[in-house]
């Protein structure tokens, strides 16, 4: 077994460690973060984010735990570049078929599942209790957060991010870069960059590029 270092001490970084931690795969997690204290909850934070080749040798492993989408993937490439594996993280609760396909740097949390068929681009989020069912395709930098339902055969574009509790019926397309609403119910297609809200989900306005 080798070390995990996490960029980012947040509160995701955190679910993140836990989950590494609960699944047995590294003997020593560890943080780097700009901001936070010399430990979080029990894990040490080591130095700053730039900091990260001087610990490759120790912690050949890096997962990037931050919330930005396209953040994340732009980091995922740098500190690939510098040499660092880039594992998926599965918390042992969480249910991934295997004939899913899931991609470097991407978290799957507790109580979470990935059906057969789904696949998952670099740097993708499947959050607390979220559920990917079969065929659907996230492309990278997804993140759909806690309570996230994915009907069958959905197609979610990069960097896009789906609020807590949203749903999305059978055979939807949501554009790259949309944002969906906490609880939204999404029927129909969804364009690139915007923002949709509701029940069911009504865009309600353009997202920056």
């Amino acid at each position: 077994m080798s070390g995990l270092l996490i960029i980012g001490a947040g509160g995701h970084g955190r679910v993140v460690a836990d989950a590494a931690e609960e699944s047995g795969r590294w003997n020593k997690i560890a943080f780097l973060d700009d901001r936070a204290a010399c430990t979080v909850l029990k894990w040490p934070v080591l130095g700053r984010t730039s900091d990260a080749a001087l610990f490759l040798d120790e912690y050949g492993d890096i997962a990037v735990a931050l919330g930005d989408n396209r953040l994340r993937v732009e980091r995922l490439s740098f500190y690939e570049g510098l040499g660092f594996n880039l594992p998926v993280v599965v918390h042992p609760s969480a249910a991934v078929s295997k004939n899913a396909r899931i991609g470097a740097g991407s978290v799957v949390l507790a109580q979470a599942a990935v059906n057969a068929g789904a696949v998952l681009g670099r740097g993708c989020i499947v959050n607390t209790g979220a559920t990917v069912d079969h065929d659907c395709l996230l492309e990278e930098g997804v993140h759909l957060s806690p309570g996230v339902h994915l009907g069958g055969e959905v197609r979610i574009g990069r960097f896009s991010w789906l609020g807590v509790g949203a749903s999305v019926i059978n055979r939807v397309a949501i554009g790259r870069g949309a944002t969906v609403g906490a609880g939204t119910v999404v029927i129909r297609d969804v364009e690139d960059n915007v923002t949709v809200v509701g029940v069911p989900g009504r865009v309600i306005k353009k997202n920056g590029q």
